[in-house]
């Protein structure tokens, strides 16, 4: 994932991530790099009278000038949440810096057991989950763990009854595979928060970073040319976020869990937050760190896992891919972890089939002149978007000093490109003063 400049900004993509405390073992018939807890876990959801199989792997990269460097991704699966039997969590945290091992370990214990804690999760998930990663970013900065220069993303979710709600801070994924007539479709339930996208750069921008590569960085390329292509087929060398008058952090994210030093510039723990209804038409959701998506899109990821009944195989198999696309692009490979949740026996069925979900998010961006500036952007659904749906979600954003309440309701979004019916209603209950005078 994005880095921190002094560790791995060189001509790598990006750096690794991180170290989990469960055994680890190695799985019949693969090769012996790949480590991971491959069993199968099922876990009831009665509510709704259906079941998720789910395994999970993750494998520590390889890295030829550092043989030493420890696994920085880790990773977090809690059952019955609150003592519910419905309400289940899976998370994978993506560590970067000198204490990334540190930073990702200390996120995915506190992250879920603040979510645990917090009364108002099952009536309010999406703001309990907004709230729980503020807090735990705040825990972090608070702790024994240095992490001016040290974070980690994060990319989770969190089933209750046939709701699935995703809440991501970085460059991991979540994506729901769709079944659509004969074919499976991917549908990303996340948007990486990185330069490449316009509304993250323009909000960094404004609090003080620096946009450049790194051949920007150090006067091998115009700095005045502020266009990188597109993230999928970059050539390695990302737009990265720097202070005004040094050379740090260049993180090549524009959000994560910790980076104190990056906050400065516009790093921020605000995840964004999805919420998709689950229906028949779902076999499985897949969330996963970066070292699987780098090289891999979402449609391949979906794909690979329609091919295996069990989600172990589908485990190895998408490990061992994006293993040796790593070796054929770089010198190195990322860390690599991914959990599969297989929906089993889902009976319901869409109320109208006509209609699908869309994802929307609003930003806030602070400015000298007025408290918040809203840039709209309609994200996260691409590569083949569905055009038409209905989505509702209530959301706490919190950017900097401001802390906004907000109530976005969607109405019925047309396939027909020229009919947009779009009806939008926002109700802002507290607007604190903006950090800038």
């Amino acid at each position: 994932m994005g880095c921190v400049y002094g560790k791995c900004c060189s001509r790598f993509r990006r750096s690794s991530g991180g170290d989990n405390k469960e055994e680890l073992g190695v799985y019949p018939g693969q090769n012996s790099h790949i480590l991971a807890n491959m069993l199968l876990e099922i876990v009831n959801v009665p509510s709704h009278n259906f079941r998720l199989e789910y395994s999970v792997l993750t494998q520590r990269g390889h890295y030829p000038d550092t043989p030493g460097k420890e696994n920085q991704d880790s990773y977090c699966i809690r059952t019955n949440i609150q003592g519910n039997p419905d309400a289940h969590f899976f998370g994978v945290f993506d560590g970067h810096g000198q204490f990334g091992t540190e930073c990702s370990n200390f996120v995915k214990d506190r992250l879920v057991d603040i979510l645990s804690n917090d009364a108002a999760l099952l009536d309010d998930p999406v703001n309990a989950y907004s709230a729980a990663f503020l807090a735990t970013n705040d825990e972090l900065h608070n702790s024994d763990i240095d992490d001016s220069m040290s974070g980690t993303t994060a990319i989770t979710a969190l089933v209750i009854g046939d709701k699935l709600y995703v809440a991501n801070v970085g460059d991991s994924r979540a994506v729901l595979a769709v079944k659509e007539g004969n074919r499976v479709l991917a549908q990303d339930l996340s948007c990486d928060q990185t330069p490449f996208r316009a509304d993250e750069c323009e909000r960094v921008k404004l609090c003080g970073a620096r946009v450049l590569s790194v051949d920007q960085v150090e006067g091998l390329k115009d700095p005045g040319i502020q266009s990188w292509g597109d993230e999928e087929t970059e050539g390695g060398d990302p737009p990265r976020l720097w202070v005004q008058d040094g050379m740090y952090p260049g993180t090549a994210f524009t959000r994560s869990v910790g980076d104190r030093m990056a906050e400065k510039i516009g790093v921020v723990a605000d995840p964004e937050v999805s919420m998709e209804q689950l229906t028949a038409k779902h076999p499985f959701f897949v969330v996963a760190s970066d070292g699987v998506f780098e090289f891999l899109p979402s449609q391949t990821v979906v794909d690979m896992v329609t091919k295996y009944a069990d989600p172990r195989d589908a485990c190895s198999a998408i490990a061992s891919e994006s293993y040796k696309l790593w070796l054929e692009h770089e010198n190195r490979t990322d860390d690599i972890t991914i959990i599969i949740v297989q929906i089993k026996d889902l009976s319901n069925v869409d109320r109208n089939e006509a209609v699908k979900p869309i994802l929307k998010t609003y930003h806030i961006i602070p400015t000298s002149q007025q408290s918040a500036n809203m840039l709209y952007s309609q994200s996260c659904i691409h590569r083949g978007a569905y055009r038409m749906g209905i989505f509702a979600v209530w959301r706490l954003v919190t950017v900097f000093r401001f802390r906004i309440n907000y109530t976005l309701l969607y109405g019925l979004i047309s396939s027909d490109d020229s009919v947009f019916n779009l009806f939008e209603e926002m109700t802002i209950h507290s607007l604190s003063m903006p950090m800038y005078s």
